[in-house]
Parts: C-alpha cells; sequence; structure tokens
C-alpha cells in the first residue's frame, strides 16, 4: 500500500517575504512608538531609571507589539500550531530549558530590586513578561511555522527562525551602536536555544516562560537611578557558552530514532543529518 500524503496544515499560508514583512510591521510598531511616546533615559548607566521610563519605553510599545503578533496569528488561523509543536527530542535536550530556569532565578539582581520602588519593579516584571510573550509568539511561533510549512527539516526550522530572530536585534544599533550586531550574534544562539524549549515542552508556553525569566535577570541590573551589577550576572554568560558547546556536540542526537522511524520514510543518511544541524 502506498503511504498516504500527510494532510495540509490548517489555516492560510503565509510565505518566508511575507513573514519578512510582518517582522518589518512589528519592528516598526516597537521602534516607532518607542521613539514617539519614550522618555530620555538620561545619561546615567540605568537602561531603565523610574517606572515610567519602563512603562513608556517598554511596556506600552512591546504590548502592542504582542496585540499585533496576535492579530496575525488569528488572521492566519494558526493558534492551534502556534501553541503545540509535538515534534520530539531525546531526553537530553531537557537540560537546556532546565538549566536556563535555573540559571535565571539564580541570576536576578536582587540586591538591586529591593532597593527599587515597587511600581517600577512590578513594571520591570510586565515588561519582560511582554518580551517573552511577544518574542516568542512572533519567532517561535509564526517564524516556525513558517518555515515548517516551507518544507523546511527541523534543522534548518531552528536555523533560519533563529537568523531571523537575532538580525532583528540589529536594530538597537540605532541606540546601542556597533555592539548591537555582536548582540544579534548572541541572540541567534539564544534563539536556538528557545526553540529547543519550544520542542522539549511541545507547547509555546515554555520558551515564553524561559524568555521571560531570563530577560527578567539580565534587565534586573539595569534599572533604578543608580544600578548596580550583581556578581551572578555571569551565571547567563557561563550558560551560554555551555550550551553552544554542548549543542554543537550532540547536535546529531536532537531528533530521536522513533521520529523518523514512525513517519513511514526511510531514515535519513547520517551526511543528511548533519546538514539539517
Amino acid at each position: 500500500m502506498s503511504a498516504q500524503p500527510p494532510p495540509a496544515p490548517a489555516g492560510r499560508k503565509l510565505t518566508w517575504p511575507w513573514f519578512l514583512a510582518v517582522v518589518v510591521v512589528y519592528l516598526a510598531i516597537l521602534q516607532g512608538l518607542g521613539a514617539l511616546i519614550g522618555v530620555d533615559r538620561g545619561s546615567g548607566d540605568s537602561q531603565f531609571p523610574t517606572a515610567e521610563s519602563v512603562v513608556r519605553n517598554g511596556v506600552i510599545p512591546i504590548g502592542l507589539s504582542v496585540l499585533f503578533g496576535a492579530g496575525v496569528v488569528t488572521w492566519l488561523g494558526w493558534w492551534g500550531s502556534v501553541l503545540n509543536y509535538r515534534v520530539p527530542v531525546r531526553r537530553w535536550v531537557r537540560f537546556v530549558p532546565a538549566s536556563m530556569l535555573v540559571v535565571a532565578v539564580l541570576a536576578v539582581n536582587y540586591p538591586n530590586l529591593a532597593d527599587q520602588p515597587l511600581p517600577l519593579v512590578l513594571a520591570l516584571v510586565a515588561m519582560t513578561a511582554l518580551v517573552g510573550i511577544g518574542e516568542e509568539l512572533m519567532f517561535r511561533g509564526i517564524g516556525v511555522q513558517v518555515f515548517k510549512r516551507a518544507g523546511l527539516s527541523e534543522g534548518k526550522v531552528a536555523l533560519w527562525s533563529s537568523v531571523v530572530f537575532g538580525a532583528v536585534h540589529v536594530s538597537n544599533a540605532f541606540g546601542e551602536g556597533a555592539q548591537a550586531v555582536l548582540q544579534a550574534v548572541i541572540v541567534s544562539t539564544s534563539g536556538y536555544f528557545f526553540y529547543l524549549c519550544l520542542r522539549v515542552g511541545s507547547t509555546l508556553l515554555l520558551p515564553m516562560l524561559v524568555h521571560g525569566l531570563w530577560d527578567f535577570s539580565l534587565i534586573s541590573n539595569a534599572v533604578g537611578t543608580d544600578p548596580k551589577t550583581s556578581p551572578g550576572m555571569i551565571l547567563p554568560i557561563v550558560l551560554q557558552v555551555v550550551l553552544i558547546v554542548l549543542v554543537l556536540v550532540k547536535r546529531r542526537t536532537i531528533e530521536p530514532p522513533a521520529a523518523r522511524a514512525g513517519t513511514g520514510a526511510p531514515s535519513a543518511p547520517p551526511a543528511d543529518r548533519i546538514a539539517d544541524h
């Protein structure tokens, strides 16, 4: 008996060039609205010296970008496949979200937050939660689905969704200069780790949680009028390096053998698997 072709994915079609156009609009909301309603951060080292700066420079533009992303998913009719991504991985990959969650909790600058007014801390919680929701919805939600529906292998889905995620952060060069390019490279690797979180959890909610908490721990060192960097800030840097090395070493063992066997298709040769990851 011949194998039946898989059913066509539900919802409208979105090609990758149109996805890039969606990303441009998403960026215009973040950068444009932030420029219109944002407040001057001053000449100090703090990114967010006051609750007002967090709300106007972060919460409002990021919140509207979340609404835009949700509107795109609704128009496409992709909520089911965006929120639930059931592509299994081997057990060792669980270390990625588990380690990121633990390090994020340990790296929070608790002394600096304790010195800040409660409205500032609550605004920071809201902003980083919205970052996790908005960026994961756009890149591990819409982006992953775009490349998956284009017929790419899981390795290439992870690669291109992460590259676009990193490239978007080059827009920060408008405010941060050339160091934003290095940030974009680092963010691309983080995007790959968030993709693995999606695979581990089989739901977009896990990378949203990991991403939001990760950003909260990092930005907790840059709030208030006189922020003091915590020694725990070294932990995310160390973990980033560890995860890069781990994934490079074990990239051929991300996919479980049963994942290919269960499709009824012949297993790919080793060279193909290397190319995928």
